[in-house]
């Protein structure tokens, strides 16, 4: 090796070499349905009316999240043009942030030592479920960065002083809690509690900068909620209520149901093959030889945040992101325990894993042909993953390196290159099944239909109003998705955006539709008592799921 793994440049090279692999084709395929579309969509209606206050979707106000991420959103549509890659670039950024961060947080855990910070970096930012949040723009890319900042700040003040670590500290949190609500106080939250229990740690004395942290705070992460409070009082139930206890407590208020083991399968499942060597590992460790500082981690920043997620009703993958940097210092701590002939077994297995899915990729092409798969995969798909299991072979074979460590390290960052390049062409290739809307954009285009009036029937589809450039009318005609949140709009224009087939009032407004010659977006047939409007059209086009008419 050309410097060991010591040194902090190896950190930087990880995190040029993943962002590199995140950034080519990035933009490749449109936004997906359903969050990134919302958040896509969003962030373009902001930018284009100016309105930074109040977010709109498809024309009729969004208060489902506060407003960061909107913003976030409209800042990359604006710096690097509204498309895709506007959209997803700062989300990757963020994620580069957290590998650094983890990094920060192993040097404070493992008492500066260096190589286990940056496998702690190197296995956070290689994790498939971070990868997934990287590429999927929704809140908790950026709620996870903010919560680690917080939480290294708080941290480091902790264990070296330093006043604008209590300042980042204070305002992460607020930043947190501007990006999703409260739901952002847990990760520093129970780092704070994980710190001081049962370890007789000194308390660093209250003084005028913890005041004015919380201060901060207030202006940070309140000054948005306050702002439309006073506005309108009833924000005040609808974010304390519905947004908070509702979330929580009940599952079909957002429509995110699952079973309450959905995330004790889905954790392991998607930081697989290290969510095996820590378990394998931990149950295999006395409990009283585990030194209470990594007891509280497993108890503070795993386990009892995964207990309050899983009893929520209200659940997505990506809501226990935070509890990952804590899986990944913990599986470092863990592995670095073993001799190297044990980590010589991990590495071997580890590889054949990455090895594994790798060459199920190669295989891919021919699956879709033989197998009733819904994917479409070119031939030339496969070169990507069969570079990579070369590379792994490769690496495995002729590498003499003699710690086994560097060579772990690098077998995995090598994996996650070659998933990275090897999906995305799969993800291009198969828009349509994986609820995207570019190619219904580019049909729309090449018959020379953007100037007529888009008609969607029963969904609701922002990814093709951010492909368009276009908010289409919402035909509502029972599914519970269009039920928009209308109570807060000051006036009745959003009624041109959303209409309700099942209302006889607004038939006036249909029919005038009708004879502007629209295009008519369907998924799926239409409900018999619907069908008398397709005399208004002439053509059609089946695309995917989806039926284009015009």
């Amino acid at each position: 090796m050309p410097f060991p793994m010591t040194s902090r440049r190896w950190l930087w090279i990880f995190v040029l070499v993943l962002g590199a692999a995140f950034l080519v084709q990035l933009g490749s395929w449109g936004p997906l349905e359903s969050s990134e579309a919302r958040y896509a969509e969003i962030g373009r209606e902001m930018l284009t009316g100016q309105d930074w206050l109040h977010p709109q979707l498809l024309g009729i106000y969004h208060f489902h999240k506060p407003p960061l991420t909107y913003w976030l959103t409209a800042a990359g549509l604006g710096l690097f043009g509204e498309n895709t890659l506007g959209v997803r670039l700062l989300p990757v950024l963020a994620v580069l942030l957290q590998v650094v961060l983890v990094y920060g947080l192993g040097l404070l855990l493992f008492r500066q030592d260096r190589a286990r910070a940056l496998a702690a970096a190197v296995i956070y930012g290689t994790l498939p479920v971070v990868l997934i949040s990287a590429l999927n723009v929704t809140t908790d890319a950026y709620l996870a960065t903010l919560e680690l900042a917080a939480a290294y700040g708080i941290l480091r003040y902790y264990h070296q002083g330093g006043t604008r670590w209590l300042y980042l500290f204070w305002v992460g949190l607020g930043l947190a809690f501007l990006t999703k609500g409260p739901v952002g106080f847990i990760l520093p939250l129970m780092v704070v509690i994980g710190h001081y229990f049962r370890q007789g740690q000194a308390k660093r004395p209250f003084t005028v900068h913890h005041a004015l942290g919380f201060g901060l705070f207030v202006v940070v992460g309140l000054s948005w909620y306050l702002y439309l409070m006073a506005e309108n009082p009833a924000f005040v139930r609808y974010f304390l209520v519905e947004h908070t206890v509702e979330r929580f407590a009940n599952a079909a208020t957002f429509n995110r149901a699952k079973p309450w083991w959905f995330y004790l399968v889905l954790a392991p499942a998607t930081s697989l093959p290290w969510a095996v060597a820590l378990v394998v590992r931990a149950v295999r460790t006395p409990w009283n030889s585990v030194p209470r500082e990594w007891r509280n981690v497993l108890i503070f920043w795993v386990l009892l945040p995964l207990l309050f997620f899983s009893l929520s009703k209200s659940k997505l993958l990506l809501y226990v992101l935070p509890i990952f940097p804590g899986v990944v210092l913990l599986t470092v701590y863990y592995l670095g325990r073993c001799t190297e002939a044990m980590l010589l077994r991990w590495y071997v297995g580890i590889v054949a894993f990455f090895g594994l899915l790798l060459g199920s990729l190669c295989l891919l092409p021919i699956l879709s042909t033989v197998l009733p798969l819904g994917l479409e995969v070119k031939p030339l798909t496969a070169a990507w993953p069969a570079a990579g299991v070369v590379a792994l072979v490769l690496t495995l074979t002729l590498w003499n390196q003699v710690r086994i460590a560097p060579r772990l390290l690098v077998a995995t960052t090598l994996f996650t290159v070659f998933l990275l390049l090897a999906a995305k062409p799969i993800m291009q290739q198969n828009e349509l099944n994986f609820n995207g809307s570019r190619p219904l954009a580019g049909f729309i285009r090449e018959q020379q239909l953007t100037g007529r009036p888009l008609l969607v029937y029963n969904e609701l589809l922002p990814s093709l109003a951010f492909e368009l450039g276009q908010i289409p009318v919402s035909l509502f005609d029972g599914n519970a998705s269009l039920q928009r949140e209308t109570q807060f709009q000051t006036n009745d224009a959003w009624r041109r955006q959303l209409l309700n087939l099942q209302d006889p009032q607004q038939e006036p407004a249909l029919g005038a539709l009708l004879l502007q010659r629209p295009v008519l977006l369907t998924k799926g047939e239409l409900l018999p008592e619907r069908r008398w409007m397709l005399r208004y059209f002439t053509h059609a086009q089946q695309l995917g799921k989806w039926t284009v008419r015009w």
